[in-house]
Order: C-alpha cells, then sequence, then structure tokens
C-alpha cells in the first residue's frame, strides 16, 4: 500500500509539473515547463476567456478596459491599446503573456519576447475560434476540464442560434452595413467575426469583398451598397448621434425604414463567450 501511494504521488507531481504545448493563432509554437501560474492579459476578451476557462486566478496583470467579469477591475493594469508598461510587467513576473494579434503592434510583441516571457497570440475571426481558444487556455493553465465546458457550452449555444434563425436566413436575407465608426465612415469585411454573426442570422454584409479587415468607406460608396439596416456596436444612448449622418440619404432603404440597430458593444465587440448573446441581439 506504501509503495502504491508513493507512486500515485510521485504520479501527480510529475503531472503537475508537465510540460505543455499549444499552437497560437499565429503559429507560433507555446511551450511552458508547467500550467501557467502568472499571467498578463492584453485583451479585454483575453481577459474574460481566462476567467471562462477557469484561469481566472492566474491573472495578475490586465490590459485597460478589462471590466467582466467583475473581479477583473480589481487587478493591475498594464497599459491600454496606445501604450504598453513593459517595466510593469517585468515586475510581476509572468509565465505567460496573452496578446491579442491585430490589437497589438509587432514593436510591442517583439518587445515583450525580448524579455523572455511566453507569448500566447490569438486573433479569433470565427465563432469556432472562440472554443478553440477555450480549450487552448485550458492546456495552458492547467484547467483543460472547465474549459472543455465552457468550449461546449459555447458551442451549443451557437449551434441553437443558428438553428432558430435557420429558415429566416435562407428566406429573407437583409442587407446589412456594420457602422463600426461613424468619423470617417467604416465598416468590416466577410473575415471579420461580427460578419459570420450577419451570416448566421440572415444578414448580408454589403462590403463582404472589401480586401481589409476594417475598411474605411466612402459616403457615396455606403449610399450605392442601399443597405436595409445600418447597424454597430455602442451604447443605445448614443444611437442617434452616430447613426444621425445617414437621415441625410433619405433614398437609403434603412433610412427609408428607420432600420438602425445598436447592439451592445461589450458582446459583440469582444470575441468571448458572450459574443453569443451579441449576436443574438443582431439576429
Amino acid at each position: 500500500m506504501r509503495c502504491l501511494l508513493a507512486m500515485l504521488f510521485a504520479f501527480a507531481l510529475c503531472a503537475a509539473h508537465a510540460e505543455v504545448r499549444v499552437t497560437d493563432d499565429a503559429g507560433h509554437s507555446v511551450m511552458l515547463a508547467a500550467p501557467a501560474k502568472r499571467v498578463i492579459s492584453l485583451g479585454p476578451h483575453l481577459t474574460e476567456l481566462a476567467y471562462a476557462a477557469g484561469g481566472g486566478d492566474t491573472l495578475v496583470g490586465v490590459i485597460r478596459y478589462s471590466d467582466f467579469p467583475e473581479t477583473a477591475k480589481k487587478l493591475p493594469i498594464v497599459g491600454d491599446a496606445h501604450a504598453i508598461d513593459f517595466e510593469r510587467i517585468a515586475q510581476l513576473k509572468p509565465d505567460l503573456v496573452l496578446v491579442w494579434g491585430s490589437g497589438l503592434n509587432e514593436r510591442h510583441k517583439a518587445r515583450l519576447r525580448s524579455l523572455g516571457l511566453a507569448v500566447y497570440e490569438n486573433e479569433i475571426r470565427q465563432a469556432q475560434g472562440i472554443a478553440d481558444t477555450l480549450r487552448r487556455l485550458g492546456t495552458l493553465l492547467g484547467r483543460t476540464d472547465s474549459a472543455e465546458a465552457a468550449a461546449r457550452r459555447f458551442e451549443t449555444q451557437w449551434q441553437a442560434l443558428a438553428e432558430r434563425y435557420r429558415n429566416k436566413a435562407a428566406s429573407q436575407p437583409v442587407r446589412v452595413f456594420w457602422q463600426l465608426w461613424h468619423e470617417p465612415l467604416m465598416t468590416i469585411n466577410r473575415e471579420h467575426l461580427i460578419s459570420e454573426a450577419m451570416r448566421l442570422c440572415g444578414g448580408v454584409n454589403v462590403f463582404a469583398d472589401l480586401p481589409l479587415l476594417t475598411p474605411t468607406v466612402s459616403w457615396e460608396a455606403a449610399v450605392a451598397a442601399d443597405p436595409q439596416l445600418v447597424a454597430g456596436s455602442g451604447r443605445k444612448e448614443d444611437a442617434v448621434r452616430d447613426f444621425a449622418p445617414w437621415q441625410r440619404f433619405a433614398n437609403v432603404s434603412a433610412v427609408r425604414q428607420q432600420r438602425f440597430a445598436s447592439i451592445d458593444g461589450d458582446l459583440v465587440g469582444r470575441m468571448g463567450p458572450r459574443f453569443v448573446d451579441g449576436a443574438g441581439q443582431l439576429c
């Protein structure tokens, strides 16, 4: 019995210190000698994903606007979209840094790696990427069971939304202009995650074929596209201001019918588990 217990203890000890390895969305192999215990998140959606995967207690620093769940607000802030406090990051001694690929410039990524830090780069372009990221974070943080449960829950909710709108999407397509910003006028192409939500519930992205992920377009082009719905993320109280420029163009279908929608930006604007709720609002 003593021998068996010793073997079990040794096995558990080895498992606790087992090497973990995943490939991130940039194709980098991220290897850790053991599951991460001190993690910094440089993306609000990555903060949410870490918590959802069951690893919120590993976070020791976050980027500004990491405000969900509520406990994330208490974590040290190490920068924002414009500046990163590398000295503070070094002081926190992370064994893993989570970064948003298109939300952090290449110079900052290189600086993090030059500090000898393990960097996991995330870029979600499809809904399945949310579930995949949860599973990878579960591996990196040693929380595979809770991460798998969260991933399956998201996949189930997404599939249910797809089933709910499948027939409507096929029979009543709606031309949609997604207003990412109004000055200058910016939108999204088909590669953007929000565009997948449009397709799921019967929307046709009028600028799906543009080459850039978040292109700037002219008002002439937007009017010519004649969207039946103009939608964007933000607070409902700001909707009148954000969509006001459209009122100049009475010949646009969305203006004639006054079809404007402001979707909760914390839901649809972040690539985390709550994205399915934002997609539901859009549907």
